[in-house]
């Protein structure tokens, strides 16, 4: 049973009307195609006719079955426009194993990891820190970018591409094939994830129509639009870099300092295609998400897994995972990352296929974020912290940094 939160929420569609708009497509289609057909042998047949009267009828008819053509076409687009809009509107199923809840406060943890670590001291934020050790400058960024900006600078920098080093090696060791992907991509392929029409207010938009990606999802899902598979090359594994840009327009007035919460960032994406199997899409679910774990594992720091409860799931999902980091200064847990996976709901709108024995299937989608900087540099400076204001480098990173700590 669907949660009524969720109803309320992302089921805002006539259904009676996409019902009654589907079947007119069908039907304006069929017709259509009958017609062009009509019009490809009448062509035939005049270009074989010698007798020039019934030449001049047969071309005759032909310009009156153009004309006719030309305005089904029209009504035709109308037509396919207003049901592209429904059908962008209508929301994917839950999975049986979501958590029933509202909204993200009855989101259900299902894993702790870590210990927190009890200072002897009052540890400092992040910002704090970073900006004793001269890691990061807030005041230039605003200057330059405004809002939100910011500038990674000395150990910040290096503390970053340690992090995405480190994260290459890490994931390439789990049989993914790399990618830096594109930011700028065509708005169809927005709607195709359903990133929009709902997470408009969120996206940065060019003056040509297109949209600067908030995850390499998107270009990474564009990358086999209209493409057919053969079954024994699936499944598809994918760790896409790219820029990634959010406007974090529904978040006014949180996180306004600091690097939580930032319109421009970098992230390292999984993403998986596989064949149309719900039993596979949960085992590579798992797996995304135990990479993540794993990862976080590696540089030692505490975190929770939560599963998305339906009031808080996004149209597009079938089910998803947050994973959170444990924040020193906050005394709670902050999201990382998340896994989630959407069975054909997105390869439909990509056109995105395999071949099963002659039968054309969709395949199944699912990604999860391998890390986002600097988000995750958060965790590392504040967990990793001394009483003098210096830091420790994780193990796992120190041959990327060729440091034991950041010191003033």
């Amino acid at each position: 049973m669907l949660d009524i939160k969720f109803i309320k929420e992302h089921i805002k569609i006539n259904i009676d009307r996409l019902i009654e708009i589907d079947n007119k497509r069908r039907k304006m289609v069929t017709e259509f195609e009958k017609k062009k057909a009509e019009q490809n042998a009448a062509s035939e047949q005049i270009a074989r006719i010698t007798d020039e009267s019934e030449r001049k009828h047969l071309i005759i008819k032909m310009k009156m079955l153009k004309e006719v053509i030309a305005g089904n076409e029209a009504e035709m687009k109308e037509i396919i426009k207003e049901w592209r809009y429904l059908m962008a509107r209508v929301p994917n199923i839950p999975d049986m194993s979501v958590p029933e809840g509202e909204d993200d406060a009855d989101n259900k943890e299902i894993k702790k990891w870590g210990e927190i670590k009890e200072f002897d001291f009052e540890p400092k934020n992040h910002i704090e820190l970073m900006q004793n050790l001269d890691m990061v400058d807030f005041k230039r960024g605003s200057k330059t970018h405004g809002f939100r900006g910011y500038f990674l600078k000395n150990d910040g920098a290096l503390l970053s591409w340690a992090v995405w080093n480190y994260a290459q090696e890490f994931f390439l060791k789990k049989n993914f094939e790399p990618f830096i992907a594109p930011s700028i991509v065509k708005k169809d392929f927005f709607y195709g994830t359903g990133h929009l029409p709902n997470d408009a207010e969120d996206l940065f938009k060019t003056q040509d129509e297109d949209y600067l990606s908030g995850t390499a999802e998107v270009p990474m899902m564009a990358y086999h639009s209209d493409e057919i598979f053969k079954k024994e090359d699936l499944p598809k594994r994918y760790l896409a870099f790219s820029p990634c840009f959010r406007r974090e327009a529904g978040s006014y007035g949180k996180d306004t300092k600091g690097l939580y919460r930032v319109h421009e960032f970098f992230k390292l994406e999984q993403l998986i295609l596989c064949e149309a199997s719900h039993e596979k899409a949960v085992e590579f679910h798992e797996e995304i998400t135990g990479n993540i774990e794993e990862f976080i594992e590696s540089l030692g720091l505490p975190y929770r897994r939560l599963a998305i409860c339906a009031g808080d799931l996004k149209a597009s999902q079938v089910k998803s995972y947050d994973t959170d980091l444990w924040i020193p200064s906050e005394k709670k847990y902050r999201e990382i990352g998340s896994a989630s996976y959407y069975h054909d709901f997105q390869t439909r709108r990509f056109n995105t296929r395999y071949d099963d024995n002659g039968k054309k299937l969709y395949v199944y989608s699912l990604n999860g974020t391998a890390v986002p900087t600097p988000r995750v540099l958060i965790a590392l400076v504040e967990n990793n912290q001394n009483e003098d204001g210096s830091i420790n480098i994780p193990e796992a990173l120190k041959k990327y940094i060729s440091k034991e700590k950041i010191i003033k």
